[in-house]
């Protein structure tokens, strides 16, 4: 009983430190987005902010236009990730940058957060979000034929969650989704008492009703799941697993590792600012190339 309750608070203390380092590394990551953001290159599109698709004050998107559309004007819609209870979508005009001067037009998406909110919120205003760009396209000068996409940590599970679920949402768009693009996301882990997201999901349901990892369907979407070379919050299995899981399905899925990179930075790595000396946005242009060539 002694060997149970040492074990027991031996992981509460390693999960109570590993939570403050993801604090900090978050609060890190606030200032170098502010950053960021206030150097990123207004040049080569044009966004428009807090565009309203639904009726909650999270609902909102900011839409960057690129000035030099690529055929048949491919969209990005991005998720943010935060643990599901922190992040927004101002602190990720370095993404709509990068890719709108790459001929892409980038939605970055808010949804609600936990823990007034839990599971599967997040993955409702996802498609509450999809839906509305894709009925609006005309209004909103964008096109759905070609969507892919992307998510970094609690926004990497939220796009392979509208994807894969219990309850299959109905997205108007399913059959324009042509890639999903992961960066260092959860796909098959325990939140049971998790100090990070513990209040982002319901605890009495077990996470095997809840990951995308048990609901893959055979389909024709192309899976990029790229995980950081130190990440110290996201387990590798996470990418492993579900990597294994869809291409035993016979879907199309790479998982690919990104040096020098931790959870956070491998997103901060994106910025046309630094992505010279990171592999992170080569590799996710490399992704994009094959997508809209198959």
């Amino acid at each position: 009983m002694r060997s149970k309750l040492f074990q027991f608070k031996t992981q509460l203390q390693y999960r109570l430190v590993q939570a403050k380092s993801v604090y900090q590394e978050f609060r890190l990551y606030d200032f170098g987005s502010y950053a960021l953001n206030r150097l990123t290159p207004r040049q080569g599109y044009t966004v428009e902010n807090d565009l309203a698709y639904g009726a909650n004050e999270r609902h909102q998107l900011d839409l960057y236009r690129t000035a030099q559309p690529r055929p048949q004007q491919p969209l990005i819609v991005f998720v943010h990730g935060g643990a599901w209870s922190r992040g927004d979508k101002k602190d990720y005009r370095f993404v709509g940058e990068a890719f709108a001067q790459q001929g892409f037009d980038v939605a970055v998406i808010n949804y609600q957060l936990a823990p007034q909110n839990i599971f599967p919120v997040y993955i409702d205003d996802l498609t509450l979000a999809l839906n509305y760009m894709h009925d609006q396209q005309a209004e909103l000068r964008i096109n759905t034929d070609q969507i892919i996409l992307m998510g970094h940590s609690a926004g990497a599970f939220n796009i392979m969650s509208v994807l894969y679920h219990p309850q299959p949402y109905a997205l108007n768009c399913r059959d324009n989704i042509r890639a999903a693009i992961g960066l260092a996301g959860p796909y098959h882990f325990d939140y049971k008492d998790d100090p990070l997201c513990a209040d982002a999901f319901d605890q009495t349901i077990p996470y095997h009703d809840v990951m995308p990892y048990y609901f893959v369907e055979s389909n024709h979407i192309r899976h990029y799941l790229l995980v950081a070379e130190n990440d110290q919050i996201v387990h590798l299995s996470n990418a492993v697993d579900f990597d294994h899981v869809l291409n035993k399905h016979g879907n199309h899925s790479q998982l690919i590792t990104i040096p020098r990179t931790g959870h956070v930075s491998i997103m901060g790595s994106v910025s046309s600012l630094f992505s010279r000396y990171f592999k992170t946005k080569h590799t996710i242009m490399q992704a994009l190339e094959e997508t809209l060539s198959s």
